[in-house]
């Protein structure tokens, strides 16, 4: 087993680049609660990110939102319902970490939490993207999640989130992050070992051996 050092590195992702966005809003609650557990933190801003294959993925933003995969240990997605859905720069974002950067795969065994706001009554459209898009990247989505309905209501004028059943989730939410993470953040490399990929390294080194010339 590994003994780790350190706290649980969380990476907060937000889908929105308004002055008040109130997904960034809860993705900073969010992160304010869960740094209070013991956890450390980091964010990645959307601005100035390219469009998914406009440009080549040495690009320096591109670069820096991978690098932030790579080290964090769980994760918090965080979209606006835009027409039923998640928006184009959480997406955007999504599609910029790839499935494997060579042998190593920069979301692969992590935790994710998903949450969402919305303008209008409660949905649960967005979050169920997200669950869609953290299964596809193979990561562990924790049961619980969050949907913030009427967000502009739900928020102090120093943006930090008025006490509410709505806050009371997001605490759940990050509480239950926490704990899934510290779970299995040693258990990932025996969880997520599959037999296929397994069976395509055996094939895969086969290839790769040289012949052996026997002398007779």
């Amino acid at each position: 087993m590994t003994t780790f050092d350190h706290p649980p590195r969380i990476l907060f992702l937000y889908g929105s680049l308004r002055d008040r966005s109130y997904s960034r809003l809860v993705a900073e609650e969010a992160a304010r609660i869960i740094a209070g557990f013991g956890a450390e933190t980091r964010f990645f801003d959307p601005r100035d990110l390219p469009i998914h294959g406009s440009v080549p993925d040495t690009h320096s933003k591109v670069q820096e939102l991978r690098e932030l995969s790579l080290w964090s240990e769980g994760q918090v997605w965080t979209s606006p319902e835009m027409h039923g859905n998640i928006t184009g720069i959480m997406k955007n974002q999504i599609d910029w970490i790839p499935l494997t950067l060579g042998a190593v795969r920069p979301t692969q065994g992590r935790t994710l939490a998903v949450m969402q706001v919305s303008g209008g009554s409660q949905s649960f459209n967005a979050v169920n993207t997200l669950r869609i898009l953290g299964r596809w990247m193979r990561m562990f989505t924790i049961p619980n999640q969050s949907s913030v309905a009427k967000a502009y209501n739900e928020f102090n004028e120093d943006g930090t989130m008025k006490d509410s059943p709505y806050r009371d989730r997001v605490i759940d939410v990050m509480e239950e992050l926490y704990k899934f993470t510290l779970v299995l953040r040693d258990k990932a490399d025996y969880l997520t070992d599959r037999y296929s990929e397994r069976k395509e390294k055996v094939a895969q080194s086969a290839i790769t051996l040289p012949a052996v010339r026997i002398e007779r």
